[in-house]
């Protein structure tokens, strides 16, 4: 069996040699590109104002990775500004940019999902948030659920799109390897971290016409959300995992391939 590792192509690759290394067989196909912002302008502002926010929340690694890219070189974090965090993938980007453990604030790490319902349950519900001001570090667009639970708590969120989301580039390589994962169900798991992956998935299999999903395309999913969307794309069966690179394989070694 092969596991078809869906993240963006710098991230995939790493989950590829470090599910191989464990033992399993993997190959990447990115069905997500990460690329810089149209307009630096909006981060590089963020970045001066940023000892006015009393947290700046990262939805992700790759927001972290974006943010301080842009960062301008006379500005540095404030130490009273809390670095917020989904889960240990947006922490090792938060400690690799230089933030100490203790301006970090995330779910505990044995926690049943990483998100930012997770954050706000286990963390930020307990603080006073009237009159504060919250940055939040995204791509272009997402959820606004953590925004609502901080503006009916008395917060001024802002939002700042540090990155850009577009489909994949469908190269020789990529076109083979989805022809394989088709023609071959049973030989292949999907891993998906991103409902968008899947979007993006469907859009070209429709330009191919070749939907619908063959039966027993199975997929492994590393949150709720994404194992929803997986099912409703045709996908079964579905697992869900942890989103860390051991908890898949144990997931695997567990039954679900």
């Amino acid at each position: 069996m092969r596991v078809i590792v869906t993240r963006p192509a710098a991230q995939a690759d790493s989950w590829v040699d470090a599910l191989e290394k464990l033992g399993v067989k993997a190959a990447a196909l990115p069905l997500m590109r990460i690329c810089a912002p149209l307009d630096s302008a909006p981060v590089i502002e963020a970045w001066r104002q940023l000892a006015a926010n009393r947290l700046v929340f990262f939805v992700s690694a790759n927001a972290v990775a974006h943010f301080f890219a842009q960062r301008p070189s006379d500005v540095h974090w404030p130490a009273d500004v809390w670095a917020g965090s989904t889960g240990p993938g947006t922490t090792a980007a938060l400690r690799a940019a230089g933030l100490a453990a203790s301006q970090i604030v995330e779910p505990s790490h044995d926690s049943a999902q990483f998100d930012s319902e997770s954050l706000w349950q286990q963390q930020l519900c307990q603080i006073d948030w009237q009159g504060a001001s919250v940055q939040i570090v995204r791509g272009d667009g997402g959820r606004d659920w953590l925004a609502d639970a901080l503006r009916d708590r008395g917060a001024s969120v802002h939002f700042v799109a540090a990155y850009r989301r577009s489909e994949p580039e469908w190269d020789e390589r990529s076109r083979v390897l989805l022809a394989e994962a088709l023609s071959q169900p049973g030989s292949h798991l999907w891993l998906f971290s991103s409902s968008e992956a899947i979007d993006n998935l469907l859009l070209q299999l429709q330009r191919d016409e070749a939907l619908p999903l063959p039966k027993g395309c199975r997929a492994m999913a590393t949150h709720p959300r994404i194992a929803s969307a997986a099912r409703r794309a045709g996908f079964s069966p579905v697992w869900q995992s942890r989103p860390g690179v051991a908890e898949v394989v144990a997931s695997l070694q567990s039954g679900a391939s």
